[in-house]
């Protein structure tokens, strides 16, 4: 295959990683973790290149213990990481913090020489987006790859998922205006842009810049360790499995995680001990929990925190069904990871997802809790429904969301129009 480039530099100015959540308190870390779906893309295309013996320069914060946990000592990726106010004030001053990454931590990554050849912006916030400006207008010859994996809500949507209280709106508000900023940056001096849906590809076209330059990335998944699992004489019987439904994603407004507490009151009506399993953990927990209180469902739904590697495994070979209620999504990698194991899906028929997921997926108006609960009990209880979505659920991911498959394409595109 033809080599991209030599040297690559990936643009990560923007965010905040735990160190409790990649590093263990024995120092027994690095614990490989990956978080929302925008980095599950980036560390896989890296550690693609990696594999490929390309040179990578990572330019981050100081302590973005995601990116050292995973890539740290690699003998083909650099770390280059930068002191920013969060080191002094913590991760709250969120106005002087992205300031200062956005203007200072630009500037200086343009005076700085890297030997780069292509260098790619892993998210569409001013940090990363204002530096790859710079670095273009500083060196126009060198490809600049953009990453807009997910359009803020429009302020006035009726679907909009930050108007749950006045301060979230607010943030919501805050959130779409700076994004038309980026945006606007993006279209006007990206040479690629990376999107995660079909229908965000005609936002990015210009006479500069034609469709084959707009590249769908929609995510993808290791399927590793699901493809042993099904080849093997170990898979537990369906009626044998503990979870009715599994959820796993962030606690957050777009991803419907309160709203499916709502839902999953409607299944019990009709099934009084189906059982769910929800993965994860993010500042709506404390609702959560008041939501499962509210509707006395204590004992049919088990919040089981973070969990990763084998033991998400466990909890995927002991679900029959994978329920992803996202109100406002760009795709929804989190489910595929379940489908992987042959998980049929549910979720509400959003855009974005008619093309992530054109089968296994069991599409619902949105958003009708009582039709989305309707098609749980429909899969639980149609033996022939279940196993025909299952196929397509498990088929779809093998054929389409292999991550070799996904991160080779992927590259080859740039590789071909560059």
């Amino acid at each position: 295959m033809k080599q991209l480039r030599q040297n690559i530099l990936y643009i990560c100015h923007y965010g905040w990683t735990p160190k409790d959540f990649y590093f263990d308190k024995r120092g027994r870390g690095p614990m490989k973790r990956i978080g929302d779906g925008g980095s599950n893309i980036h560390i896989h295309l890296i550690q693609y290149l990696a594999k490929k013996k390309l040179n990578v320069c990572i330019s981050t914060f100081k302590d973005n213990y995601q990116y050292e946990a995973f890539f740290k000592g690699s003998p083909s990726i650099k770390i280059t990481s930068y002191w920013t106010p969060q080191q002094l004030l913590g991760r709250y001053n969120l106005f002087m913090e992205n300031a200062y990454k956005t203007l200072f931590l630009s500037f200086k990554k343009t005076f700085s020489n890297d030997g780069y050849k292509l260098f790619i912006s892993a998210s569409d916030f001013l940090p990363d987006v204002f530096a790859s400006l710079l670095l273009k207008f500083k060196n126009p010859s060198k490809k600049w790859v953009a990453s807009y994996f997910l359009e803020a809500p429009k302020p006035w949507s009726k679907n909009n998922p930050y108007k749950t209280n006045l301060l979230g709106y607010l943030s919501g508000i805050l959130y779409w205006l700076v994004q038309r900023f980026s945006y606007l940056l993006i279209k006007w001096k990206a040479d690629f842009v990376l999107v995660t849906s079909q229908p965000d590809v005609k936002k990015f076209i210009t006479k500069k810049r034609d469709e084959p330059k707009i590249i769908v990335v929609q995510g993808g998944v290791d399927i590793t360790e699901s493809e042993r699992y099904l080849k093997s004489s170990e898979i537990i019987p369906i009626d044998q499995r503990k979870y009715d439904a599994c959820f796993i994603g962030r606690f957050h407004y777009q991803k419907g995680v309160v709203e499916l507490i709502k839902i999953w009151s409607f299944v019990c009506q009709k099934n009084k001990n189906a059982r769910l399993a929800i993965i994860g953990r993010g500042d709506l927990e404390r609702q959560i929990k008041k939501e499962i209180t509210c509707f006395q469902l204590e004992d049919n739904i088990d919040l089981l925190g973070f969990k990763d590697g084998q033991e998400k495994y466990q909890v995927f070979k002991q679900s029959k069904i994978m329920v992803h209620p996202a109100t406002y999504d760009s795709g929804g990698m989190a489910s595929a990871e379940g489908m992987a194991w042959g998980l049929p899906g549910v979720s509400f028929d959003l855009e974005s997802l008619k093309t992530y997921y054109p089968k296994g997926m069991i599409k619902t108006r949105c958003f009708d809790f009582k039709e989305f609960a309707e098609n749980i009990l429909k899969l639980l209880n149609d033996k022939n429904f279940y196993h025909q979505t299952s196929k397509q659920a498990h088929s779809l991911i093998v054929e389409v969301w292999n991550w070799k498959k996904r991160a080779q394409e992927i590259l080859t595109k740039i590789e071909v129009l560059s």
